[in-house]
């Protein structure tokens, strides 16, 4: 069975929202690692934001991107959405109806994993759900006070399993969890 992977770039206080505070912190290590997940993946699972922002940026960012930009084009994207009636951004499709069992559908096909990229409404959704095996975490070296959080209003406690964690000469730490049945 696949696995849907969470993976956000969040401060050192949770927030995950409108990520522009990252590009201070660049370093090869993080694009390294941001390559290996995306490698590791062959589908993405987006909210509706966050796609057509997405679909706006990627297609034209090949030359730039080369390999990274090649695979964010071409790998099937499932949009969660109850507005989007049509997709522009090739291998898209929209996911509309109950959450859970069209997740759960995208899980059991054939595949590498899938990952969720921003997208904080779906994500803290698919937490509620008890969908999410696995938590790729860039932990940066800031603190906002304010701003949407991963893990706010996801239903109570959840305990994870720390799997790996990498420190960046950067200071942003890779944290990987495991979600646990605790």
């Amino acid at each position: 069975m696949r696995k849907l992977i969470i993976s956000e770039f969040v401060s050192l206080d949770g927030v995950m929202e409108n990520p522009q505070w990252t590009f201070n912190f660049g370093s090869q290590e993080q694009e390294q690692f941001k390559f290996d997940e995306l490698k590791a993946s062959d589908a993405l699972l987006l909210g509706r934001t966050t796609y057509e922002s997405f679909a706006e940026a990627w297609p034209n960012m090949v030359e730039q991107t080369g390999e990274y930009g090649e695979m964010m084009n071409g790998y099937a994207k499932y949009v969660v959405s109850s507005t989007l009636e049509e997709t522009t951004w090739n291998n898209s499709s929209v996911i509309k109806g109950d959450l859970a069992k069209e997740v759960s559908k995208l899980k059991q096909q054939p595949g590498r994993n899938i990952l969720v990229f921003g997208s904080c409404t779906l994500a803290q959704s698919l937490i509620q759900l008890g969908l999410v095996d696995e938590y790729q975490l860039l932990v940066f070296p800031i603190v906002l006070g304010s701003g949407k959080r991963l893990f706010e209003n996801v239903g109570g406690e959840k305990v994870l399993e720390l799997v790996e964690s990498k420190t960046f000469s950067s200071g942003v730490m890779a944290l990987t969890y495991r979600a646990t049945s605790h």
